[in-house]
């Protein structure tokens, strides 16, 4: 049996522990800015790493890179230490691989439009009901007639086709406005602008890839780059979705397990649920509840519990909040709605605890080894073993460099998929006797002399107009002479 993580305490006789078989029924951790958020996340991830869980999570400050540097002795943290009473600390670096979206500070992250599906690309886009209809039935036909959707030239062309035999399509599948295809094929526009192009392509991401040890037995702590993604909170938050929904979807069941396959770390949480949809937030619940029967552990990272949705709250059995302010009417209701989100302590005031703790502590409640969830507790955290803050640039490119998962991501493919079937098709028909038979539209392009004409008929109405052409044929006339 695994030993219990140590996530902090009160002192060495008091200490606030998590059991890995409980990990996976997942948690939330919350509070302020500047409270302490972000070292508990880094302690959670070693504490998983440590006994060979891979953890997954987005690095939205750029300050979790330190994780893959050995911390160093600190008076501050010499003092937790003690206060704790924590046996064995030592310091020391973690496997760590840095992903990113954009390709710019780890390695590519891509996946194709199928894999995305029409409902998350839906979201995505912002479409309406319509919309969403009518991106519905390019997925359906193009799986139909075989045309493979990896990227967005792929789903474009696949629009332009269900314009162009939209009289067929409406037979088969249904009415496809070109007014809704124009208006998607704007948002793909946009999409691009914002590296739709660089994510959705190949070779796509393999989910496995999150879930690998190192050689020493550890877990692999996954840390995707943020900076740039949390600038498009709708990209951000469908990302994600994107890869609760494949874990949920390729992972096999496993049931209660000594500990869990991967623990997901979901920062900013609120920009999940904040103006989503409610079939997408059924789904969000659904894949909550349902993906700790495959091994893993959700945890949400969030100002206020109040951020997330209750039938969400109500499966995070695991809670580490730090302080929250209560300086208006929304904040003082934000703490009444924290303190009761706990099994209640009676020494402790919640409601007026959480407004007066220190940076680096917490209050506590995890579920037992029977799942029951512990009375809430006023907790110090553990310190960290890795480095607190980034690592430099050149370091974390060394890194990025040298990974295995960059020699393997590195190179973008460009297979034979819908957009060039598509353009085939149309250059064969092109090429056909009933095209060729077909009367050619005349260029565009005008002569000299065609233009030079029309001006001077367009100049006929007028005065000048008249003169002019009095002398043009005066000119005639002398030249026949």
């Amino acid at each position: 049996m695994l030993s219990p993580m140590v996530l902090g305490g009160i002192n060495q006789s008091n200490q606030s522990v998590l059991f890995p078989k409980m990990a996976n029924r997942h948690g939330l951790i919350a509070g302020a800015t500047g409270t302490g958020k972000t070292i508990s996340l880094q302690v959670l991830a070693e504490q998983f790493s440590n006994i060979g869980v891979p953890t997954f999570m987005v690095d939205v400050k750029g300050d979790l890179s330190g994780l893959a540097a050995q911390g160093r002795e600190h008076p501050k943290v010499t003092e937790r230490i003690e206060i704790i009473g924590l046996q064995n600390h030592s310091f020391q670096k973690f496997p760590t691989q840095f992903w990113d979206i954009f390709g710019e500070e780890g390695t590519s992250v891509r996946t194709t439009v199928e894999e995305m599906g029409y409902l998350l690309l839906a979201h995505l886009l912002e479409l309406n009901e319509t919309q969403t209809g009518v991106l519905n039935i390019a997925f359906v036909a193009a799986r139909d007639h075989k045309l493979p959707l990896l990227d967005l030239k792929d789903l474009k062309a696949t629009l332009s086709w269900l314009v162009d035999n939209k009289n067929e399509i409406k037979q088969k599948y249904g009415s496809v406005s070109t007014q809704s295809v124009s208006a998607i094929h704007r948002r793909l526009l946009s999409l691009s602008e914002e590296g739709g192009d660089i994510f959705f392509n190949e070779p796509a991401l393999d989910i496995a890839e999150f879930l690998r040890e190192a050689d020493d037995g550890r877990g692999y702590i996954n840390i995707l780059s943020g900076k740039k993604l949390i600038l498009r909170p709708k990209v951000y938050s469908t990302f994600l979705l994107w890869l609760l929904s494949e874990l949920f979807t390729k992972l096999e069941e496993v049931g209660d397990q000594e500990k869990p396959k991967l623990v997901f770390f979901f920062d900013e949480a609120h920009l999940l649920f904040d103006n989503a949809p409610k079939a997408l937030l059924e789904r969000i619940e659904q894949v909550v509840r349902l993906i700790r029967s495959k091994g893993v552990g959700i945890y949400f990272i969030t100002q206020s519990p109040s951020d997330i949705p209750d039938d969400v709250l109500g499966q995070l059995g695991n809670r580490i909040q730090h302080a929250l302010r209560a300086f208006t009417p929304k904040d003082q209701k934000a703490v009444r709605i924290a303190a009761q989100t706990f099994r209640p302590n009676p020494p402790l005031d919640v409601e007026q605890v959480i407004t007066e703790l220190g940076v680096g502590v917490a209050l506590i409640s995890v579920l037992n080894e029977d799942g029951v969830p512990t009375p809430v507790e006023v907790v110090t955290m553990s310190p960290p073993q890795s480095q607190i803050g980034p690592i430099p640039a050149v370091i974390k490119q060394e890194l990025i460099k040298n990974s295995s998962m960059n020699n393997k991501y590195s190179v973008t493919l460009d297979r034979d998929s819908a957009h060039e079937i598509l353009a085939r098709k149309h250059f064969q028909q092109e090429k056909t006797p009933e095209a060729k038979a077909k009367p050619r539209s005349r260029s565009n392009r005008q002569g000299f002399f065609e233009a030079f004409g029309k001006s001077i008929l367009r100049s006929l109405g007028s005065q000048m107009g008249r003169r002019l052409v009095k002398v043009l044929i005066g000119l005639i006339g002398g030249k026949k002479r």
